[in-house]
């Protein structure tokens, strides 16, 4: 599979060809919300917490006794009935992380890929150079290449300048190739290789 390599000013930098096994396969929906749900679940904080009945400030002795008062019997007034009391079956710390295999996450990134080329929403650039930390210059040449929407992918290191002018324009997000995932991908619009992050995908699915 071969696509287009442009610049960011928009012109023509040559052909590229891609690896079928990574940009080529038919997207399964099932397998990329799998990946999503195991994404946001490890996002959750799960720090939601409520006081049980051991937790309460408050003092542990009988309110009354036994027998004799004609009232119901009662101990301490930490239980969840009474107001002030504590929480009966609330909501503890805990992690909202499950497994996933990572056969399936390696293929999930695969899928998320195949559906961005076959959707026409993937762009090949050159390099992703800034030679000044200009949004206003960044905005003009993602114009050209109509990007409103997008992620960026570049390689192990992104350019200082690239960064600080791409940081201010809302809905584009920028990313070394480690720190590519489904999520990011689905979420935008858009996804735009350098490639240097295509060399480093077909190297790390080699």
């Amino acid at each position: 599979m071969d696509l287009s390599i442009t610049t960011l000013e928009g012109k023509d930098a040559g052909k590229l060809k891609l690896s079928e096994e990574i940009f080529g396969l038919e997207p399964r929906d099932d397998i990329l919300q799998r990946m999503v749900r195991y994404q946001l679940a490890r996002k959750q904080q799960g720090t939601h917490k409520a006081k049980g009945r051991s937790e309460i400030a408050r003092t542990g002795a009988k309110m009354y006794k036994q027998k004799g008062t004609g009232r119901a019997r009662h101990h301490s007034a930490r239980a969840p009935q009474f107001r002030g009391g504590g929480k009966a079956h609330g909501p503890v710390v805990h992690s909202h992380d499950h497994d996933l295999p990572k056969k399936v996450r390696a293929l999930a990134l695969r899928h998320a890929l195949s559906a961005k080329v076959k959707a026409s929403d993937l762009i090949i650039v050159d390099d992703l150079l800034s030679a000044e930390a200009k949004t206003k210059v960044l905005v003009s040449q993602f114009a050209k290449l109509g990007l409103e929407n997008a992620l960026l992918i570049g390689g192990a290191e992104i350019d200082a300048n690239f960064r600080r002018a791409a940081s201010n324009i809302p809905n584009i997000d920028v990313l070394p190739i480690q720190g590519i995932n489904v999520y990011d991908i689905l979420r935008r619009g858009k996804l735009v290789l350098s490639k240097a992050a295509v060399e480093a995908l077909e190297e790390r699915f080699k």
